[in-house]
């Protein structure tokens, strides 16, 4: 890629500092891409550096990806799934610790929180381009025609259920849970009883016991039992289809469910005209420690921790998500930014949907333990929704299936001891 010197980058030379050449790798689609590669023009010019983009969709990036990290040779700026963090670092050093270059790259405007979750063994790996979690969403007009106010215990929320039958019929559902959603409600009571994520960051092993995840499974298969929610069997019967693409949920006769913040447009689009769907406060039980919801950085930026030029790569950073003119290029590309100077720049600018920032506000202010990456290794999640479905359809008791779960995620935990 031919690259002329920039004015500003004849500057800086002049003035002593070196203008170097990089790299800088990520996946996404034809936006993102268009996006990315204006920043990077943008900075580059105004720090004086080069950076050759490599850039492709997310099929096959991990494997790429993979076997550059293995030979050394991956990008200086790399773009990286949250869940690939131990894969990566298992010990913490697979990329450059940013706390290295904490002059360079203004660290403060990530909380304190938003940096714990990619941190390992005291070393920032990446920064969090964007923090993503689970909100409950309500479809407030059918709440509304049934004399439904919006559940904010779960004891309201069984009596919202018996309620809404009543006044509509056994055809409305109070809220949605298949699948990878049913999973994670199931963490949620957990959390929000215990105060603990499911991996206990100090021992690398499942920090709830048998009796705490067996209950949470309990409160699963009592949603079903009282139809606050549909059971797995009548969903597959329904031919498992995506709960945007149900007409249920377009006609508002599903009321609610636990989705992405992100994904609020997803779900509101295909309501029916005059319906209005609301992120709200997280459902607690009276006893909960914790509000619990699941939140997670969606993807982070990381140095090479054999880049040879990490400073001119940490100017690049923090001008792609801390400067007005990279903040401006990349926009909502990646989601709302978790940088707190790039969220306020673009929401004041009306760039970010004001129903996905208020679900992000709700997401933010929640209460709860880091989540560990290891929630979404494959076969920690795997083994997890796979025997709560054997647990839905009556083939093994609460107690069998939480043993399982453990036995499964700690397997895979000691695989990364060191």
């Amino acid at each position: 890629m031919k690259t002329l010197m920039t004015t500003a980058a004849l500057a800086l030379c002049a003035s002593g500092a070196m203008a170097e050449d990089l790299r800088m790798s990520w996946w996404g689609g034809d936006s993102r891409h268009a996006a990315t590669q204006a920043a990077l023009e943008i900075c580059s010019e105004k720090h004086g550096h080069t950076v050759s983009p490599e850039f492709t969709g997310f099929d096959g990036y991990l494997e790429k990806l993979t076997t550059q990290m293995a030979g050394g040779t991956e990008a200086d700026l790399v773009q990286v799934n949250w869940p690939w963090l131990p894969l990566f670092s298992r010990n913490g050093d697979g990329f450059l610790d940013l706390n290295t270059v904490a002059d360079t790259v203004d660290l403060s405007q990530w909380t304190p929180e938003q940096l714990a979750a990619v941190t390992l063994n005291g070393q920032l790996n990446g920064l969090p381009l964007s923090t993503s979690g689970r909100v409950f969403f309500f479809n407030m007009t059918t709440l509304a025609e049934a004399g439904i106010d919006v559940p904010t215990t779960w004891d309201e929320f069984y009596a919202a259920a018996e309620t809404l039958r009543s006044v509509n019929g056994d055809d409305y559902t109070l809220f949605n849970a298949v699948k990878e959603t049913a999973q994670l409600l199931v963490t949620l009571s957990v959390v929000q009883k215990t105060g603990k994520d499911l991996v206990d960051p100090e021992t690398n092993r499942v920090a709830w016991t048998v009796e705490e995840l067996a209950e949470g499974i309990e409160f699963y298969g009592h949603l079903v039992e009282i139809k606050a929610i549909r059971s797995m069997q009548e969903d597959a019967a329904a031919g498992n289809v995506n709960l945007f693409e149900k007409p249920e949920w377009a006609q508002g006769m599903i009321a609610g469910s636990y989705e992405w913040d992100s994904t609020y447009n997803k779900y509101a689009g295909p309501l029916n005209e005059g319906q209005v769907l609301q992120a709200v406060n997280p459902v607690r039980f009276d006893d909960a420690v914790v509000d619990g919801i699941y939140a997670k950085p969606s993807m982070f930026f990381a140095i090479s921790a054999n880049s040879e030029h990490p400073q001119a790569a940490a100017e690049i950073l923090n001008c792609l998500l801390t400067e007005a003119e990279g903040i401006d290029a990349l926009g909502d590309t990646r989601g709302l930014p978790a940088s707190a100077v790039a969220a306020a720049r673009l929401t004041e600018s009306g760039a970010i949907d004001p129903n996905v920032v208020a679900a992000n506000a709700i997401v933010m202010s929640a209460t709860g333990p880091t989540i560990s990456p290891f929630n979404e290794h494959p076969e920690v999640r795997g083994t997890f929704i796979d025997t709560l479905e054997e647990y839905a359809y009556g083939l093994i008791s609460a107690e069998d299936a939480a043993e399982i779960i453990i036995e499964g995620a700690n397997d895979v935990l000691g695989a990364f001891d060191s």
